[in-house]
C-alpha cells in the first residue's frame, strides 16, 4: 500500500449526492480480485454512452462528454470532491480499488457510507469529512477555477486552498499511522514478524506435540 503523507492535487468535483458503489464500479466488473485494472471502468455507466463489460477496449468506446471525469480540465485529478453519503450501497471493496486505480488519492465529502469509508483506509485512499458549508465552497472554487488544486497534509490533518485558507479534518491515530506508513492489515502484522517468530518458537518448545 502506498504511504500517504502530503498531496498537492488537482480537484475533480462530482456534484452528485448518494453515489453508490454500483455507480462507482458496476457489478459486471467484480469478477477480478487483483485490486488493479479497475480505473478504466470507474463510474463506467456515467463515463461511457454504451454498456461496459470486462475485457472491452475502452479506447474504442464512446465517452459521455457531459460527465465531469471526461472534461479535459480534470485530466490527472487526484482529489475527488463529492457530496453527501458517498459510497453507499453494497460493501464491495472494488469501489475504493477503482477510485485509487484511476489515480485519486483522496476523496472529500460531507459524509460517507460507513463500510466504504472503512475500506478506503485499507487501500491507501484518504476519505476526508468536511462540513457541507466548506464542501459547498470548494465546489464553487473548483468549478470556477481551471487547474484548482488542494494541498492535503495528513500529518497536520489539514486541507488548504490555493488562497491559503485551511480546514482541519479528523482521523483516528491508528488510521493515520497506517496511511502515513503505507500499512494495511497484512503490513501491520508483518511489522511484528520478529515477535511472532519468538512466540512460535516458545510455543513449539512448550507444546511440541502441536507441531508434529
Amino acid at each position: 500500500m502506498k504511504p500517504f503523507t502530503q498531496l498537492n492535487g488537482l480537484v475533480c468535483p462530482l456534484d452528485r449526492a448518494n453515489v453508490d458503489t454500483d455507480a462507482i464500479i458496476p457489478k459486471q466488473f467484480l469478477k477480478s480480485i487483483k485490486r488493479s485494472g479497475f480505473g478504466p471502468n470507474l463510474f463506467d455507466e456515467w463515463r461511457y454512452l454504451d454498456h461496459g463489460e470486462p475485457g472491452m477496449d475502452n479506447s474504442k468506446r464512446q465517452i459521455n462528454p457531459e460527465f465531469v471525469l471526461n472534461f479535459p480540465r480534470y485530466a490527472g485529478a487526484q482529489v475527488l470532491l463529492a457530496r453527501d453519503n458517498f459510497g453507499c450501497g453494497s460493501s464491495r471493496e472494488h469501489a475504493p480499488w477503482a477510485i485509487e486505480d484511476y489515480g485519486f488519492r483522496a476523496v472529500i465529502a460531507p459524509s460517507f457510507a460507513d463500510i466504504f469509508f472503512n475500506n478506503c483506509f485499507k487501500n491507501g485512499l484518504l476519505p476526508i469529512v468536511l462540513s457541507t458549508e466548506v464542501v459547498d465552497q470548494l465546489f464553487s472554487e473548483a468549478e470556477a477555477t481551471e487547474g484548482y488544486q488542494l494541498a492535503i497534509d495528513l500529518e497536520q490533518q489539514t486541507v488548504t486552498t490555493p488562497a491559503g485558507q485551511s480546514f482541519s479534518f479528523d482521523i483516528t491515530a491508528h488510521r493515520k499511522h497506517c496511511l502515513l506508513n503505507g500499512l494495511d492489515e497484512i503490513g501491520l502484522t508483518l511489522a511484528h514478524a520478529e515477535e511472532i517468530r519468538v512466540f512460535e518458537e516458545k510455543r513449539k518448545a512448550q507444546q511440541p506435540w502441536l507441531f508434529v
